[in-house]
């Protein structure tokens, strides 16, 4: 009876301080912050916001030039055209945009990861996640994708 005593006190140590070194090795990160902070990611975010843009002025214009048609067969046949032209303008817009956005995620999850390793954190988190605790690490994440570490 006194093994087993001692035994789960023992584990229930262990578990604690367990525990603790998990709580104390939680690292977080403001992604948006970091998005906002860093020149490629700022510079991509621009690219795809101008991109935007550009549709919406596309749809502007070809309203203009939807409104000087004199009849419905030829308005028909303009939005038919300007429909499949925009859908496909859309689709590489989409398509550069979650390559972009991808792109900036696998870098700031690699920096993170490398400060992971260098800080000994057990993991790292999105800091909307975190009430209390923790190390924010996001500063040093935008410092090592500034190039600087």
């Amino acid at each position: 009876m006194k093994k087993l005593k001692l035994l789960a006190i023992t584990f229930l140590m262990v578990l604690t301080t367990t525990n603790i070194s998990f709580a104390e090795g939680l690292g977080y990160i403001d992604y948006q912050r970091v998005v906002e902070s860093t020149p490629f990611a700022r510079d991509a975010m621009k690219s795809l916001d101008s991109k935007a843009l550009e549709l919406q002025q596309y749809l502007v214009d070809k309203e203009k030039e939807y409104k000087a048609i004199d009849t419905p067969i030829q308005k028909k046949n303009f939005q038919d055209k300007v429909a499949n032209d925009f859908k496909a303008k859309e689709t590489a817009y989409l398509k550069q945009k979650a390559k972009s956005e991808n792109e900036i995620f696998e870098k700031i999850k690699a920096a993170a990861n490398d400060i992971m390793v260098e800080h000994k954190l057990t993991a790292v988190i999105s800091d909307r996640a975190v009430f209390v605790g923790g190390m924010d690490i996001t500063n040093l994440v935008i410092e090592r994708l500034k190039g600087a570490k």
